[in-house]
């Protein structure tokens, strides 16, 4: 329910796009170097591609040529993706992952010149913002599968997912003040994930961190080589969508509710979630399933 509450309070409704069919996972290339992709898709083509299966859903950045900027448009279609029939019972998890290269290069910088102004670039940023905040107010997790370099907002974007499966040749930057731009934006997300120096060092420099040093400082969850990327995120996957979607969703709410909390507060709200979890179907079927010594049959 309070994961419900959240998406309304985002103005989620439930709208979207989505593809079904056979679903193997784009497995997006390595790290490589280049001028910063910026731009629109191709006339006609869509920003990002979206497959569900098993209770996964599969978010794909789809424009590689542009080395996935996080365009207006693709946040658009991104948040379309995420918010379709989110309160379905038939999602279990979702998977966030790019083609090419890169997993998304940051904004679109051609949208950022004064041929836009402020109110378009206002536009930007809320719809970005909103975006990651979509995401850890979703009823289920969401993960990204990183597979390349992650930049600015796609560092951000990658800090706002629940889990986060990278490539050992994965890297990740906020590299805005090299241009001028300073990451405030990401560096909201980036913050809550790494320790503030490590924050402030990637803020400061520009400079890049390792998928390993990503791992060290909290924001990847694993790393693996690339040709087992695929395999591990859909193990993760597959683990997710086998328990039980209500306690989940409860659980993933109550987690980040009680983060903003003092001490007392954080217990008081999780004891009471506790309390609720118990209430549930799914909680007392949990338990008796252990009890009796048997595997548990989920409602959903």
């Amino acid at each position: 329910m309070a994961a419900a509450a959240g998406l309304r309070a985002l103005g989620a409704k439930g709208s979207g796009w989505l593809r079904r069919g056979p679903w193997p996972l784009l497995t997006a290339g390595f790290c490589s170097g280049g001028p910063a992709g910026i731009g629109r898709p191709e006339p006609g083509s869509r920003p990002t591609s979206t497959r569900q299966r098993d209770g996964i859903r599969s978010i794909v950045l789809s424009d590689p040529k542009r080395r996935n900027a996080l365009s207006l448009a693709t946040l658009r279609s991104l948040q379309n993706d995420i918010l379709h029939e989110a309160e379905s019972q038939d999602l279990k998890v979702i998977i966030i992952s790019a083609e090419g290269p890169v997993f998304s290069s940051g904004h679109d910088l051609k949208e950022l010149t004064d041929e836009h102004g402020p109110d378009y670039h206002a536009e930007v940023f809320r719809t970005c913002s909103e975006v990651m905040m979509l995401i850890q107010n979703h009823p289920v997790p969401v993960i990204a599968m990183v597979n390349g370099l992650a930049s600015a907002a796609g560092c951000q974007l990658v800090a706002s997912c629940d889990i986060a499966v990278a490539s050992d040749k994965s890297s990740f930057a906020a590299p805005g003040v090299n241009i001028g731009l300073f990451c405030s934006t990401p560096g909201v997300a980036l913050g809550r994930a790494v320790p503030r120096k490590v924050a402030l060092e990637m803020l400061f420099t520009g400079e890049p961190i390792s998928a390993r040093e990503a791992l060290l400082h909290g924001l990847l969850s694993r790393v693996v080589p690339e040709e087992r990327l695929e395999e591990e995120t859909l193990r993760i996957a597959r683990k997710v969508a086998s328990l039980s979607r209500p306690v989940l969703s409860l659980g993933k709410a109550a987690f980040y509710r009680q983060l903003a909390q003092d001490l007392r507060t954080a217990y008081h709200l999780t004891s009471q979630t506790m309390v609720d979890n118990l209430g549930l179907p799914d909680g007392q079927e949990g338990v008796k399933a252990f009890l009796q010594k048997r595997k548990p049959v989920w409602s959903h």
